[in-house]
């Protein structure tokens, strides 16, 4: 079974499945250990590759360069990939869905939005007109051959985000996501408008939407469930709170322990993805 239909497999089997969201080859090494499915985060993305905010700096080339690399190291992982709007032109869209599909990856999320784009989890998002957006979308469907493809909204006002929900459902779509929704009452709201078509939910740490876990989710009908930042944050957490310890000591390190990670944990973690394509995965990889 191709990556995509393995996907689509997991979206429709019992349960929500959660995709956790990377930002580096590092973060993902670490993310394999934990989870079956990874999210190819522009919020990270943006952080890590540029060292920018994700309100529009990804050059397509180079989330396709990353995503090849990811397959090469895990090649049994679920890879979902955020491509904001497509990079703005309805054929730059095609085209990037097409090298990532080759590329490797299962699924992609269009999204709606105009420019000067928005994370989906702040205020002044913009959201094209809906025939100019499915216009791009039916596009992108018909680019694609077994790619698993997000319908993304980030529609504001209540009315709105039903009207587009609606609509979404209604195309050859694989899932539905209501970026940003603010409440339990709003995923009943979208789930009714939208039917039997799969459901994604996006949490991220400090976001509109309420935190809940995955056997929440299932009972709300929920299929897929990202988590867009936690290896972000907790990255942004621990180097700060290690560097603020360092400098305290005055630069001594601290004392290497079974609970703390030093050289040989590290290339342990890292020599996975050389053992993992080439078929011989060490225990707890």
């Amino acid at each position: 079974m191709n990556h995509p239909n393995r996907l689509r497999t997991a979206i429709h089997s019992d349960g929500t499945t959660p995709l956790i969201g990377i930002f580096d080859m590092f973060s993902a090494s670490v993310a394999a250990r934990h989870y079956d499915g990874m999210f190819v985060s522009g919020f990270g993305f943006a952080a890590s590759h540029y060292g920018l905010p994700d309100i529009g700096f990804i050059a397509w080339p180079d989330i396709v360069a990353f995503v090849q690399r990811l397959r090469l190291a895990f090649p049994q992982q679920h890879l979902l990939v955020d491509i904001d709007d497509g990079y703005v032109d309805p054929e730059t869209a095609c085209h990037v869905v097409q090298q990532l599909e080759n590329g490797g990856a299962s699924g992609v999320i269009l999204e709606d939005q105009q420019r000067p784009r928005r994370c989906g989890h702040v205020d002044g998002k913009q959201v094209l007109a809906l025939d100019q957006y499915l216009e791009k979308l039916d596009m992108v469907l018909k680019a694609r051959r077994d790619l698993v493809v997000v319908a993304r909204t980030d529609a504001t006002e209540e009315e709105e985000i039903l009207r587009r929900a609606k609509a979404l459902a209604a195309t050859d779509a694989d899932v539905i996501l209501v970026d940003g929704v603010r409440s339990i009452d709003w995923i009943h709201k979208v789930r009714r408008v939208i039917g039997d078509k799969p459901l994604l939910f996006n949490q991220i740490a400090g976001g509109k939407s309420p935190r809940l876990s995955l056997t929440e989710l299932q009972e709300l009908g929920i299929d897929v469930a990202i988590y867009s930042t936690p290896c972000l944050f907790a990255a942004q957490t621990a180097i700060d709170g290690a560097l603020s310890e360092l400098r305290a000591a005055d630069g001594r390190l601290p004392e290497h322990t079974p609970a703390s990670v030093g050289v040989a944990e590290c290339l342990s973690l890292l020599e996975r993805n050389i053992s993992r394509h080439h078929g011989r995965v060490p225990a707890g990889a």
